[in-house]
């Protein structure tokens, strides 16, 4: 197979993984065959784009997620919700140090906002 379904496979199961679903729980979700959906993720076959979008909808990723040739463990592009869940695990020092980042960020739309309708008026 291509160099591309064998990237797609390693993703596919990277996010399976990474999710901490078996195999047969992504095709109940997703509603793939559970052969079709292994021989995927083995590199067996090309799944089509109606595959891919089925499988990102499961994976709650873009389907540009599938197509990443770069290091496996860079951080996936996760929704909001998950990535908020993931700051649980990290240290105290850690959750204090990003959630002074946020404030920033916030105080900082605050601001931009504030003075941009200050110049409307």
């Amino acid at each position: 197979m291509s160099n591309t379904v064998t990237i797609i496979a390693k993703n596919i199961k990277r996010l399976r993984e990474f999710k901490n679903l078996s195999q047969k729980e992504i095709c109940a979700a997703s509603g793939i065959p559970q052969g079709q959906y292994s021989r995927i993720e083995n590199s067996k076959v090309e799944p089509s784009v109606s595959t891919l979008e089925k499988l990102a909808k499961v994976f709650e990723v873009s389907i540009s997620e599938f197509f990443k040739s770069n290091d496996i463990n860079e951080e996936l592009n996760l929704p909001l919700l998950e990535k908020i869940k993931l700051i649980d695990t990290l240290g105290k020092d850690e959750q204090q140090a990003l959630f002074k980042m946020i404030d920033l960020a916030l105080a900082n739309k605050r601001m931009k906002d504030n003075l941009q309708s200050l110049l409307a008026s």
